[in-house]
């Protein structure tokens, strides 16, 4: 027995899906389900209960279960420990953050930590959500910065900072002739969303309950800059996080941004741990450099009718 198969052991509990564990480890699909055969095999005991359209644990795997992941924990643990008395800011940090809000944040924060920590080598993995969150609790990344809530027990969080959204037009829709909106003029609009499994998606759906806009039919785009894309060749409108149409973004000239009047819809994005990291203090120490942005990335004057 050995750790690696644990791993793909509370992986697939996790996911209860064969090719998301695998992805979650970093291997491919046949390795790990090699691995979990021959951990049943070692262990003389059924873990898993292979049905067509389901992974279900056998009693055995549940029991089991509860001691693979005090045994990761605690060698994880070790691990972190270990880093932490060589040097707490000399260590490496695996921290994960999700695809709508990477490529926007980090190059803001990223030279603030390098110049607070110059010795820390900082790795950062880019995933969805769901995936960050296995990650975490499997102790394959040190912390996440996620939209909240996320409701794990065995998480700590800090706020780091609340990011309003912004309305982009084409440049010739009615509404850019306004300069700011309220969120029930977007009643009866139809907006561009991201497909399943972004977290972005979702925080535009509470936005689309709350003021009576819709998901506009037969689109679905995979990523933040092909509703950019999409807004400027004039298919639709779509809401847009902040720091996504900041500097060192390019403005584009075909697309209208529209900030909100208060109360604005907003995303709050936190940092997470795990409760057991012993490098609590200096995760904290970095959350706190991260939300140290200025006060004008979050805010946007409103423009002139056109």
């Amino acid at each position: 027995m050995n750790l690696r198969d644990l791993r793909y052991f509370v992986a697939l509990a996790d996911t209860r899906h064969f090719g998301r564990a695998a992805e979650s480890c970093f291997v491919s699909q046949p390795t790990l389900s090699t691995q979990l055969k021959k951990l049943e095999e070692e262990l003389g005991v059924a873990l898993i209960e292979r049905a067509p359209r389901n992974i279900l644990l056998t009693p055995a795997g549940e029991q089991i279960l509860k001691h693979a992941r005090q045994a990761l924990a605690q060698v994880s643990q070790m691990h972190e420990i270990a880093k932490h008395i060589k040097d707490p800011e000399a260590a490496s940090v695996r921290l994960g953050i999700f695809p709508t809000l990477a490529p926007y944040l980090l190059p803001h924060v990223v030279p603030k930590l390098r110049q607070r920590f110059p010795h820390l080598e900082l790795l950062l993995i880019e995933e969805k959500t769901e995936t960050l969150i296995l990650q975490l609790r499997n102790g394959l990344i040190d912390a996440a910065i996620l939209a909240e809530p996320v409701n794990d027990e065995h998480f700590d969080a800090m706020h780091l900072f609340t990011e309003p959204f912004v309305l982009a037009l084409p440049e010739k829709h009615p509404l850019t002739r306004q300069r700011t909106l309220g969120m029930g003029e977007l009643e009866q609009q139809h907006l561009l969303l991201l497909e399943d499994g972004h977290c972005l998606r979702d925080q535009a759906l509470d936005v689309c309950a709350l003021s009576g806009a819709g998901e506009k039919e037969g689109f679905r785009a995979t990523s933040l800059e092909t509703l950019r894309q999409m807004v400027a060749a004039g298919v639709g409108i779509t809401l847009l996080p902040i720091l996504a149409v900041q500097p060192p973004v390019p403005e584009s000239p075909h697309i209208r941004l529209m900030p909100f009047r208060d109360p604005a819809p907003t995303r709050r994005i936190s940092l997470y741990w795990r409760k057991s990291s012993v490098r609590a203090d200096f995760l904290t120490d970095i959350g706190r450099q991260v939300s140290e942005l200025p006060e004008s990335l979050f805010e946007m004057r409103p423009r002139k009718p056109g």
